[in-house]
């Protein structure tokens, strides 16, 4: 495990931008996996695969690209790695990033499933709250955690 996670670390020196597409589409698919096995318990017969592949191509298109300029924006706009510039950053990246990059994400998602404008709209309306409020359950912790322990190396 320790040399796959060296030759990680040596590719993600060589090609960051790169690495950080593929990283981001491929934890994007695997969450979906997830989410269809082990939360929605579709089983291996009611897996929709045509979701995760749609899922993959959000996070190689959309999540890995917009993600990891953003932590570039990030840490310049935020240097350091004390603890209190991880708070910084993280207060920035949900205060103001991610609720822009939440609505984004939904959109894009209605519009890869075949909704039509108005529908998407209808549907952002509806599930923008409660999955900004689920958001923010969780990503702060992590994020102040990834801002402490985990540098940008590009």
């Amino acid at each position: 495990m320790a040399a796959l996670w060296r030759s990680y670390q040596r590719l993600m020196a060589q090609h960051p931008w790169k690495v950080q597409i593929l990283t981001a589409g491929s934890l994007v698919g695997v969450g979906d996996v997830i989410s269809q096995q082990l939360v929605e318990r579709r089983g291996l017969s009611g897996h929709r695969s045509g979701r995760t592949l749609k899922m993959m191509a959000i996070g190689f298109c959309f999540v890995g690209p917009v993600v990891g300029g953003w932590y570039q924006l990030l840490d310049r706009l935020i240097p350091g790695t004390t603890k209190m510039v991880a708070l910084k950053k993280m207060a920035l990246d949900q205060g103001a990033f991610a609720p822009c990059f939440l609505g984004c994400f939904l959109a894009i998602a209605g519009a890869l499933n075949g909704l039509s404008a108005e529908e998407n709209w209808a549907k952002i309306r509806r599930d923008y709250p409660d999955a900004l409020l689920t958001n923010y359950y969780l990503w702060p912790a992590v994020q102040i955690a990834n801002f402490y322990f985990i540098p940008l190396n590009h």
